[in-house]
């Protein structure tokens, strides 16, 4: 009597997961029907567990799932970059939102026409973002704050509590008066060199600080004025939040201005 293909091919897989595969032999219908009931019973009850065992993944999210994570492919994660390489992270961000800052104000503002683009003043922004509100902002406001400061203890509190903490809003006064501090003897200067750098012609550093400093002595009254209202009031906030949402919010208000300063002072 012929043999069922698929009871054959059932008990071809049994004997070949076991990690061997002997040659066939002549069974009667009975036998072939017993050991094909035990293998279709094992993968019943396999996939039973293995249902079970997703369901309880489903239901309850903390289950330990270290394994699976384990044998799943590492993914990239922006968060973790971030973490890892803050420095890194706010520099791509300050280079990207300070270029995008000057051509918004190039197209939207200036209504310039995209084939009429400054590339050179783009150029401007993007070095200027990477260098200085990349690097060095970053380096003096995260590190040089938290040794000066004590920046963690005022920023985690609520709101209510922070109004009711004396020192820590001299802290953050102090805070506030340093960072206009540095953006009038340092940020604006820096701005102008680097202007200076793109436009003179001249590749004579000594040009560029002259011409820069110029520059900045000229135009020192109007934009002290519109730095001061603009970054005081800023500044009571980046320094409230806490210390990882200071740079981002930072970030939003600095987009704002730098399309201004393009505006204002961008051109040639």
């Amino acid at each position: 009597m012929l043999r069922s293909p698929f009871l054959i091919l059932l008990l071809l897989l049994n004997q070949q997961a076991n990690g061997f595969v002997p040659a066939p032999r002549r069974k009667n219908i009975p036998s072939l029907l017993s050991e094909s009931k035990s293998i279709l019973d094992n993968i019943l009850d396999k996939a039973t567990s293995k249902n079970e065992s997703t369901d309880k993944l489903l239901m309850d999210p903390l289950v330990d799932m270290t394994t699976d994570a384990d044998d799943a492919p590492s993914s990239w994660s922006y968060a973790e970059f971030a973490q890892t390489y803050p420095n890194v992270n706010n520099i791509g961000i300050a280079t990207i939102k300070t270029a995008s800052a000057d051509l918004l104000a190039q197209v939207a503002i200036a209504h310039t026409p995209v084939s009429d683009i400054d590339w050179e003043r783009a150029f401007l922004f993007c070095a200027f973002g990477a260098v200085y509100l990349g690097a060095f902002q970053y380096w003096y406001q995260v590190n040089i704050f938290k040794k000066v400061f004590d920046v963690d203890k005022f920023t985690s509190q609520s709101w209510g509590d922070k109004l009711k903490d004396t020192e820590g809003l001299k802290s953050l006064f102090a805070q506030t008066a340093l960072d206009l501090t540095v953006l009038t003897f340092i940020y604006l200067p820096t701005f102008y060199v680097f202007k200076a750098g793109v436009f003179s012609g001249s590749a004579d550093p000594a040009v560029w600080l002259s011409s820069g400093l110029d520059s900045y002595t000229t135009n020192f009254s109007k934009d002290e004025f519109d730095l001061v209202r603009v970054w005081a009031p800023a500044d009571l906030v980046c320094f409230s939040v806490p210390l990882y949402l200071r740079l981002p919010v930072r970030h939003v208000v600095s987009f704002v201005w730098t399309a201004y300063l393009s505006f204002s002072r961008g051109g040639h």
